[in-house]
């Protein structure tokens, strides 16, 4: 059979174990229903058209024996007959539509096309045709993938079947590999620099395949030389996250001041993790996360602790990004199913995850070889937001999302090391800044005492947080006065110092 001669006889080492494993996959259905139970979802695109040739070499595979080709071996290597599912849009590029049915008619498939909206399309259709099994060409970054593998019951509220997902850890790479390898014919459309086909309103040629010749204005390099796969939907029209209309800043009791006067920048801090909320684990970091960022004179407004949900990790981060220079997130990120900070931030961004194939060498040297699948998994980075922070003294990049950075310390060491190595990388724009100047009073008076002169000192002084604390319930009363302007802080605090009697307050360490 052509294509797996084709593969077989490649030096690309990835294709051939990417292959064998869409294949076994393939066969292991073949074996658990019948051929008239299944069917393949094909909408013209590049996945689906690598599927239908995994299939072709699968179905060849699986019924190779000559009894059942009846002799007629050129039947068996270029036909696999399987019900062809494809849903006519109208808002389809026609090179998509023309491309899908000359291809069924080339390779014999029986189509079955679905020209409502799907869902209830495909509910018709498996009542009058009952079906087991639905071979997909979902990839693992594709929107719709999240939580999926290879073998997936279909989502609640849909017909049941089971989706079949052959090529769920291929890459951009491993897509066009195998189409370059095996030499097979794909839509057009992606000739003409178009990487990642939706419909005609959303679907534009990727900016970044563009010719820059001035003789040849308006043209773009084909799909497969796009060099960087992460950024595979580049050419998708992105629905932007309306602005978060609760844009104001936490300052310590201070109502409608902006602490960013003075050369100050914002940054939040995001926690992942029940097992904080659960109190199981002591949050050492967040106190020295906290210290470094005045330190270098950025303005903490908020830290949030949230659950080991997708969608509590994009709903922090999407009202945090919109509102200061940085964000932080801390926890959540592995192998396991509660490290979900990446796909939080893919979701927060309104992009979808794919494989990076470097940061996956880079995870291959750390851990080995002997966690491909988790391995993998760990690999899958925010499409097109994503920029990996290399440092000499890092072992894996560390992950930046546009204005958002994913630490992957666990302790305060490795949080250290992580944040010596962010101050001195050129493009991270933790711009150093004028740090905070802090003065800490202390006294034994007690709260009422001093509420009246603090509320008048917070009015004369909005440019100073003003905050108090006690250690204990009979401890000592701790006033800390925090600014940009060193002479202000003094002022400030010689100000309280002087509104009692002499004595009342002494210098605290650090509050």
């Amino acid at each position: 059979m052509e294509i797996d001669k084709a593969v077989r006889e490649s030096t690309d080492g990835r294709l051939r174990t990417k292959y064998e494993h869409a294949v076994y996959v393939i066969q292991r259905a073949f074996a658990l229903y019948e051929f008239e139970e299944v069917a393949f979802s094909f909408n013209g695109g590049k996945d689906s058209t690598v599927l239908l040739h995994l299939l072709r070499a699968g179905y060849y595979l699986h019924k190779e024996d000559a009894t059942f080709c009846n002799g007629n071996q050129l039947d068996c290597k270029l036909n696999c007959p399987i019900r062809t599912i494809y849903f006519e849009s109208p808002c389809a590029f026609p090179e998509i539509n023309s491309f899908t049915y000359d291809t069924a008619s080339l390779y014999g498939l029986p189509l079955e096309i679905i020209r409502s909206d799907f869902k209830s399309g495909l509910e018709a259709l498996l009542k009058e045709k009952p079906t087991r099994a639905i071979f997909l060409g979902t990839r693992i970054g594709d929107p719709n993938a999240v939580g999926q593998e290879q073998f997936s019951p279909s989502s609640i509220g849909w017909p049941p079947f089971m989706r079949v997902n052959p090529i769920l850890d291929w890459s951009y790479r491993d897509v066009w590999s195998f189409i370059l390898t095996c030499k097979v014919k794909y839509c057009s459309l992606y000739d003409q620099g178009y990487t990642s086909i939706g419909s005609i309103h959303d679907t534009i040629p990727n900016t970044l395949l563009r010719v820059h010749d001035s003789s040849s204005p308006g043209k773009f390099k084909p799909a497969y030389m796009l060099l960087d796969g992460r950024l595979e939907r580049a050419g998708r029209a992105k629905k932007t996250s309306p602005k978060c209309e609760d844009n104001f800043v936490l300052s310590n009791g201070l109502n409608n001041v902006d602490l960013n006067q003075g050369g100050s920048c914002m940054a939040s801090i995001i926690f992942v993790g029940d097992e904080i909320l659960f109190g199981t684990v002591e949050n050492k970091l967040e106190m020295e996360l906290c210290k470094k960022l005045h330190n270098i004179g950025w303005q903490v407004t908020h830290i949030a602790v949230v659950r080991n949900e997708i969608d509590s990790v994009a709903e922090e981060v999407e009202r945090r990004k919109s509102t200061d220079d940085m964000v932080f997130i801390l926890g959540g990120l592995g192998p396991l199913h509660s490290d979900v900070s990446v796909a939080g931030v893919a979701k927060a961004f309104g992009v979808r995850l794919a494989p990076d194939e470097e940061f996956e060498e880079y995870l291959a040297q750390l851990i080995g070889n002997s966690y491909t699948g988790d391995r993998n998994e760990m690999a899958l980075l925010p499409e097109g937001v994503t920029e990996l922070l290399h440092h000499k003294m890092l072992p894996v990049p560390l992950i930046k999302c546009s204005n958002v950075i994913i630490l992957a310390a666990t302790n305060v060491p490795e949080l250290e090391t992580q944040w010596d190595c962010l101050l001195e990388l050129p493009d991270t724009h933790l711009v150093r800044m004028a740090p905070f100047a802090s003065k800490h009073l202390s006294t034994m008076l007690y709260d009422a005492e001093t509420a009246r002169v603090i509320s008048k000192l917070c009015m004369d002084f909005p440019d100073i947080c003003i905050g108090c604390h006690r250690k204990s319930r009979i401890g000592p009363f701790i006033i800390s006065f925090t600014g940009k302007d060193k002479s202000r802080v003094e002022l400030a605090a010689e100000r309280l110092s002087h509104s009692f009697q002499e004595g009342a307050f002494s210098e605290a360490e650090g509050g």
